[in-house]
């Protein structure tokens, strides 16, 4: 069986991803894709109050079940969407770990501050702030296969690029490039 294609959707908070990932599933056409989108499986965590340290380790968890479900729904064969944040660095170095490389079209969503905090401010589902603490931190890795801007494209546009993308993807992908940089860089040295 074949491995599923993945179009991972990377960008802050409130830049995007989820609009055009609804827009991929409408107009994306040669396959069965699936939208899988962080939170939603944040919100499917029990709503019992939790202190600091025990809510840090469960997101920890929820993140790293989330990339381990992206990889599992690819490799019975599935086409998936993924919406993310990549707002911390070992979210990248473990989706680099779990993911197959060559699958994975890595989308960088893109959306100036000024208008990611009027955004943020008309959803009010947000922390304000949460996507200008995030900005620097999710395009830190500084490499896509593609990128869109959704203060310039909607995100039909955001999409029709994507899907007009897809079957040029690069190779090697930009899974593929961080891999070797990051994953060799993060290693422990040998002990002798």
């Amino acid at each position: 069986m074949a491995s599923g294609r993945i179009i991972f959707l990377n960008g802050t908070s409130s830049s995007g991803k989820s609009s055009i990932a609804r827009e991929l599933l409408d107009i994306l056409d040669d396959g069965v894709f699936f939208h899988l989108a962080i939170d939603n499986f944040n919100a499917m965590r029990s709503k019992r109050e939790l202190g600091a340290e025990e809510l840090d380790a469960a997101l920890r968890r929820t993140r790293m079940g989330f990339h381990r479900s992206i990889a599992a729904m690819a490799e019975a064969g599935n086409d998936v969407v993924v919406d993310h944040v990549l707002s911390e660095p070992w979210r990248l170095l473990d989706c680099l770990t779990v993911l197959r490389p060559e699958d994975v079209l890595f989308v960088g969503v893109h959306c100036p501050p000024d208008e990611l905090a009027r955004r943020e401010l008309a959803r009010g589902d947000r922390p304000q702030g949460l996507a200008a603490h995030q900005y620097d931190l999710v395009h830190g890795h500084g490499d896509y296969d593609l990128e869109c801007d959704t203060s310039v494209a909607s995100p039909r546009e955001c999409a029709q690029q994507i899907k007009g993308f897809l079957p040029h993807r690069p190779s090697p992908t930009a899974f593929t490039r961080l891999r070797r940089r990051r994953l060799t860089d993060n290693r422990e040295p040998p002990t002798t």
